[in-house]
């Protein structure tokens, strides 16, 4: 897959799927199996095993491994997978070179989370993972406000295979100068804080977004696409007030139910178990009846 294909499946909605677990704790293959192809029937052509909403940091390395085979496998020619790597960063570069071994066309990698990051050390960790699997795109999660678009300008021109930014600051203002700062037509920019910035981050030059969300409405998600593609955003606002409700539950205190309520609605649907991996845990009942009096008012 070329650059300018990649380029194009970055400038979609880009998937994060949930990582189901059976009633032993393990991961369900057959009900990830299960969602990955209603993704996928639902016109999703973009996924990311190894995000936030799979549980990225509550798998072992290989369950993550798992994951992104059992993805790739799904996908087949139907969708582009990028795999979400990161940890230190041999984890980081082994992670990449099985993801490439496995026959992914991407990797995100998560912002990382070492408590102390110099701007010149966040250079070099994306640039050893991008080196080390030239063959693949590269995508940054940045969620690092402090960080300069010089920078980032920086990484792209040592790296050619860094094609594009998963941007999830909480500023549209910001992100729009930092595009500019960083090389608005260089990278493909992903509005990485989902469906609730989708909207404005598109205002200051984005041209896809991320979702977890679509696990439980793919539909709904790429009504919200169509629209900004059309620059139609009062239809795309439209759907702002649809979803509003759900992603506010998953923004709450900090983002501690993100993951949660999204298996919740599954659960809602019968679609998978509402379990998660600590640190998050599961709702408890009257938000559990919220979640699901608001899907079902999505009439999916």
């Amino acid at each position: 897959m070329n650059h300018q294909r990649l380029r194009a499946a970055l400038a979609d909605v880009v998937a994060i799927p949930v990582t189901p677990f059976g009633a032993d704790g393990a991961i369900d293959l057959s009900a990830c199996r299960a969602l990955l192809r209603r993704l996928l029937d639902g016109g999703v052509r973009t996924l990311t095993p190894g995000g936030n909403t799979g549980e990225f940091y509550a798998l072992t390395s290989e369950e993550r491994r798992t994951v992104t085979e059992l993805t790739i496998e799904e996908a087949g020619e139907r969708a582009a997978v990028l795999v979400g790597v990161g940890h230190d960063l041999p984890t980081a570069v082994a992670t990449a070179r099985h993801a490439r071994a496995a026959g992914a066309q991407m990797v995100m990698v998560h912002q990382p989370v070492h408590p102390y990051v110099s701007q010149d050390g966040w250079v070099d960790y994306h640039r050893a993972i991008a080196d080390a699997v030239p063959e693949l795109g590269v995508v940054p999660y940045l969620r690092n406000a402090q960080l300069a678009g010089d920078r980032l300008a920086e990484l792209g021109a040592l790296c050619p295979n860094v094609i594009g930014v998963k941007y999830a600051v909480p500023d549209a203002a910001r992100f729009a100068a930092f595009a500019r700062e960083a090389g608005l037509d260089r990278f493909v920019w992903v509005a990485g804080l989902a469906e609730l910035y989708a909207p404005a981050y598109f205002a200051g030059g984005a041209t896809g977004f991320t979702s977890g969300l679509v696990n439980v409405a793919p539909e709904v998600s790429l009504n919200m696409l169509d629209s900004l593609r059309a620059g139609d955003y009062p239809s795309a606002m439209k759907v702002w007030e649809q979803i509003r409700p759900f992603e506010d539950l998953r923004a709450a205190q900090n983002s501690a139910n993100n993951v949660t309520v999204v298996k919740e609605a599954l659960a809602s649907l019968g679609l998978c178990r509402r379990d998660v991996r600590p640190p998050s845990r599961v709702l408890e009942e009257p938000q559990r009846a919220e979640v699901a009096a608001l899907v079902a008012g999505w009439g999916i």
